[in-house]
């Protein structure tokens, strides 16, 4: 599985709709960056928007990552809103089990996050129930970062440690993907790249053409 998601943080927020539409029928997964100004350094969006977006746009998959303090406090609201997948940080609650599960009592996608200098080792427990594992490869809290350069063994680690361990959760990679590393990016085993400014700064039908042909 190779997909592109495309990252609504970096499209303009008086255009969002106008540029959603562009990709709608090239892309099937609509990521949502969810930031509470404590977890990360910025505010972002609420259930009602993401509520509309999948009033706006049903065909899509809305991929919300939560990065916030207390995700525990939000599963409930963003799966009320229609959320597909949901993760939220390794690092944010201890409790990976139970809220895990919740999500995926409720029929959505559940999975995990880390920061680019967390640990797989914290993860490994956590790997027989999650349907994706979100790697970071920025510091999260703002679009437009240069790629870690380090994710990509960590990427290459990961896949080895889901052949190893016989999962068949999805690696999902987000930060600093542009035309000339994505190929690199799933070649180490990324299921799901997350692209934003390399989608949305332009022409975003065009940018998300050129990265599936870069990504080949």
């Amino acid at each position: 599985m190779r997909e592109i998601a495309p990252s609504i943080l970096s499209a303009d927020p008086l255009l969002l709709e106008e540029q959603v539409h562009l990709i709608e029928k090239d892309a099937s997964i609509l990521h949502i960056d969810i930031m509470d100004g404590h977890f990360v350094p910025n505010l972002t969006f609420g259930p009602h928007f993401v509520r509309a977006l999948k009033k706006r746009f049903p065909s899509l998959t809305l991929d919300v990552h939560l990065m916030v303090d207390r995700p525990e406090i939000m599963i409930d609201w963003y799966l009320d809103a229609g959320s597909d997948w949901i993760s939220f940080h390794i690092e944010a609650n201890p409790h990976h089990h139970r809220y895990l599960m919740k999500i995926k009592e409720a029929g959505r996608k559940a999975g995990l996050a880390l920061n680019p200098t967390t640990s797989l080792c914290l993860l490994e427990p956590a790997l027989p129930y999650v349907d994706f594992v979100l790697l970071l490869t920025v510091n999260p809290g703002f679009g437009g970062q240069k790629f870690i350069s380090e994710g990509l063994k960590k990427i290459n680690s990961l896949k080895e440690m889901r052949e190893k361990g016989g999962y068949d959760f999805l690696i999902e990679v987000d930060g600093g993907i542009k035309r000339e590393n994505i190929k690199k990016i799933f070649e180490a085993g990324t299921d799901v790249a997350v692209a934003g400014s390399a989608v949305f700064e332009g022409n975003p039908l065009e940018n998300l053409l050129a990265l599936k042909e870069a990504s080949k």
